[in-house]
């Protein structure tokens, strides 16, 4: 048995798709579509209803005509491992293997449609630039999407050559690590070689996936992750440390000390997609606080016995993490909101009991001037 067993990792270790990826797990969804004589690939990048995908022959262009649904989640995206046509002119990807994991954040549509950025990570790494000012709450997003998705997160401060004060560049790891619980925190400069050496080893397993606005320095980590120039880089800009999005579409890249790095164009909007789940984790202390309210579907508002709002009066919680897991949890119900209809029921009937009491304030306050 054991003989078998060490038979089988060996074969899967040795399997061309190893360095993409590819384990016994994957090896046994794929069992059905090797009987039909289907290729195993990996995807590794995606534009204009075609894919490149890396199969044991080598990489292929491939056409995704077949896997149209209408589910938006459920499209090609990178980081997906396929079933596709071993030979056929022109190539077709037959169907998706199931997901593992999934990255998605919410369109700017007005239908809230969902949108993949990337399938099968194990890791999420969220650059942060330290050219600007440290915006927590988009760190507190970007968190929320990650911890969903079902990967680990990783939080990278860009730049940090531009902190050349130790102290100073400390302070900023500790602020992010109290957004960030559970969290590592990492700073790194891709222009001295700080910290790349422990980035390369955290991310030197499995497949991470690069995410940040634009400007955050992601092309240039992936460069400097990679060995080589592989991603164009451009300048930022000064004043507000923005740059144009120089990646445009996701790739899908081996790294030289093992694992993959999945590189993304700089995100504008980062918005929540039923990530309730994800919010929580990013705000532990506060959900482990409400666990000692008095009412247990206290809204840590006005009510009496909130150990919430104790917290934040003592000033162990600061009013700043209140307000933005507040705030994050309203454009999460939103969202949830408009494809759930129980959901938008209760939000209903939330609006219309705040409306009541909005009225009887009102009628008190002029009864007393009365």
């Amino acid at each position: 048995m054991s003989f078998s067993l060490a038979s089988h990792e060996a074969s899967s270790a040795a399997h061309p798709l190893a360095p993409y990826g590819w384990d016994e797990g994957w090896e046994a969804e794929f069992t059905p579509y090797a009987a039909q004589g289907l290729l195993p690939g990996r995807v590794v990048r995606v534009d204009r209803g075609q894919c490149d995908v890396v199969t044991p022959g080598g990489t292929v262009r491939a056409d995704t005509e077949f896997v149209v649904p209408r589910d938006p989640l459920k499209v090609v995206c990178t980081g997906d491992w396929v079933a596709a046509d071993p030979g056929s002119d022109p190539r077709y990807v037959r169907t998706l293997l199931p997901r593992r994991t999934a990255f998605v954040r919410s369109t700017s549509s007005k239908r809230s449609e969902g949108q993949i950025l990337a399938a099968n990570v194990d890791q999420a790494i969220i650059a942060v630039p330290l050219a600007v000012e440290l915006d927590l709450g988009r760190i507190e997003r970007f968190l929320a999407l990650a911890w969903e998705s079902g990967a680990q997160p990783l939080v990278v401060l860009t730049k940090a050559d531009l902190v050349p004060d130790p102290t100073g560049l400390s302070y900023l790891v500790e602020d992010v690590a109290t957004t960030a619980p559970g969290v590592q925190v990492l700073a790194v400069s891709a222009a001295t070689g700080e910290g790349v050496d422990v980035l390369s080893a955290v991310v030197g397993g499995g497949t991470s996936v690069l995410l940040g606005v634009s400007g955050a320095g992601k092309s240039t980590l992936a460069n400097a992750l990679l060995g080589e120039d592989v991603m164009e880089v451009r300048a930022t800009r000064d004043i507000d440390g923005k740059g144009r999005h120089t990646t445009t579409t996701r790739n899908l890249l081996v790294l030289p000390g093992g694992g993959v790095l999945i590189d993304t164009p700089g995100l504008r909007g980062v918005g929540l997609w039923d990530a309730g789940q994800g919010v929580g984790q990013v705000f532990a202390e506060i959900e482990e606080l409400a666990q000692g309210c008095r009412f247990h579907d206290c809204a840590h508002g006005s009510e009496p016995g909130c150990a919430v709002l104790a917290a934040l009066a003592d000033g162990s919680l600061p009013e700043r993490r209140l307000e933005s897991y507040r705030k994050l949890l309203r454009e999460n119900k939103r969202i949830v909101a408009k494809t759930d209809a129980r959901m938008r029921a209760e939000l209903r009937r939330d609006w219309r009991l705040k409306g009541a009491e909005g009225r009887a304030a009102m009628e008190a306050k002029r009864g007393r001037i009365r």
